[in-house]
């Protein structure tokens, strides 16, 4: 069941604490709790709920969403988080409690949770949102309009458009930097080696488990598990094994694995599938794939198959070929974003590899529904400089950065040299935000788990990036403002 919760945030001075004192307005926590339209999430997110009485009640969406946004921001484990948000008052009022408690507000196992009910499109739609909030704040103060409005008691902005208003796209405004990255998963390096020996013992459980109801009336089968153990240690031991020393290790392993199958086929006739756990039963159809991925690789002296399995556990990370000096091929998501005035947006996420020049028109689509306007360039590497995209912006009035198409001029041409330096130069602040998620946010190594999760970890990452940028430039207004007031008294005084 899922309550309506209070959508009013409570000042920093009505934040009861029982030791006294009272909360900074100025803390990072508090500041950072007037960015985040609480209030517009708890719409959404209420949705995705029952009305229904009968159950217990569920977490309020600030709860959610606020632990994972600390989390993503602090870098910790999810038993950590709760001992830090169990003995800081800052981080409890950011969650939405009204006074300190010392007991921990909800349980470390609620986080998993809390990223499967949330999901991607949510956090992408509440990054989207802030970076609309953010960039209506930026136009204003452009044009010298209206001054920004201060920060709700609810955390909305009163500049943000609504939903359902149509907006007729206006003229060309912004730039639109586009680029893809992967997010590595945290696996071990893959070989065919040792993904046939995991799956030999993951399989040699299976039948363990098979033949339980069966001891005294049946013989297990001879499945020769330390045989094979020591011809996989055999190999793996040696410093330089050679090819052909490592292809006959790889075709050992492989009559393992088949040999093992056959048994499971077998005892399936007396011990149904049912006997086995989820994670047993899972790991069996994808050891089968598995199995018939390596042994066509292996009869066709190749590397190469389709929506090929690199891990057990996670058999929908696959393998990207990006062609970087550090690591050419990388092995998780890939993750296609847009950067408008240094705030970054997710594009597309896929655990496939895609050639991200064919993301064009529709971020460009997707610009003009968030921003009411097209950009007046797209700012992109040679990949997206196709034929159709190229047409796609002439007919639209967008300037796409790089050269052109065929043979290079012989006379060149000073102005179009010197704007693709410039456009270069803009370009690589995407390079940079690759940079700041990977080292600072947890984007070059995603821990989750499952698919979903994973998703949900990747879009948190950018929505915590776009938070801090927003929360830097919040504090240098401040700060030019009190440094220009200083100023102002010195000049009097003179």
């Amino acid at each position: 069941m899922y309550a309506n919760h209070q959508d009013q945030q409570i000042l920093p001075s009505d934040f009861f604490l029982p030791f006294g004192g009272r909360l900074s307005e100025d803390n990072r926590w508090v500041q950072l709790s007037y960015l985040i339209p609480w209030r517009r999430v708890e719409q959404e997110y209420s949705k995705h709920f029952s009305k229904d009485l009968r159950g217990g009640r569920a977490m309020s969406v600030r709860m959610a969403l606020g632990a994972l946004i600390i989390q993503e921001r602090e870098g910790f484990s999810d038993r950590h988080l709760v001992q830090h948000i169990t003995e800081n008052p800052y981080l409890q009022y950011f969650l939405g409690l009204e006074a300190y408690q010392e007991e921990p507000p909800f349980d470390p196992s609620l986080l998993t949770y809390f990223r499967k009910r949330l999901g991607p499109d949510a956090i992408n739609q509440v990054n989207e949102w802030i970076v609309q909030a953010a960039r209506q704040e930026e136009e204003n103060r452009d044009d010298d309009g209206p001054k920004d409005n201060p920060p709700t008691s609810s955390g909305e902005d009163a500049n943000a458009r609504p939903q359902d208003e149509p907006q007729e796209p206006r003229a060309h405004q912004g730039k639109l930097i586009l680029d893809a990255t992967c997010a590595p998963a945290d696996i071990a390096y893959p070989t065919d080696l040792s993904l046939l020996n995991t799956a030999r013992e993951k399989l040699e459980n299976i039948i363990d488990t098979l033949h339980a109801p069966h001891i005294g009336d049946m013989k297990k089968p001879r499945d020769r598990r330390r045989q094979a153990r020591r011809d996989y240690l055999r190999t793996t031991k040696n410093r330089k094994p050679s090819r052909s020393e490592i292809r006959k290790a790889i075709g050992r392993q492989l009559r393992y694995v088949a040999r093992d199958l056959r048994f499971i086929e077998q005892l399936v006739q007396r011990t149904p599938l049912t006997a086995l756990s989820r994670k047993q039963y899972r790991d069996l159809l994808v050891i089968g794939e598995l199995h018939h991925q390596q042994r066509e690789m292996y009869r066709s002296r190749s590397h190469r198959v389709d929506d090929r399995i690199v891990s057990i556990a996670q058999p929908d990370v696959r393998p990207i070929v990006r062609g970087k000096a550090k690591a050419n091929v990388e092995f998780g998501a890939k993750v296609a974003i847009s950067v408008v005035d240094g705030y970054a947006m997710i594009e597309k996420t896929s655990w496939d590899s895609f050639n991200e020049g064919t993301t064009l028109v529709e971020s460009v689509e997707r610009y003009v529904e968030r921003f009411g306007c097209y950009p007046e360039a797209i700012l992109a590497d040679k990949i997206y400089r196709t034929r159709e995209n190229l047409r796609y912006c002439k007919e639209h009035g967008i300037r796409l950065s790089g050269p052109k198409l065929g043979r290079p001029p012989k006379q060149t041409d000073l102005a179009q040299k010197k704007q693709e330096h410039l456009d270069m130069g803009e370009r690589n602040a995407v390079e940079g935000k690759f940079g700041e998620a990977k080292r600072n946010y947890g984007l070059g190594l995603i821990r989750a788990r499952l698919r979903q999760t994973s998703e949900t970890v990747i879009a948190l990452q950018l929505l915590v990036m776009n938070l801090e940028k927003k929360l830097r430039l919040l504090f240098w207004l401040l700060f030019s403002e009190l440094l220009g007031a200083d100023f102002g008294l010195i000049g009097v005084d003179g």
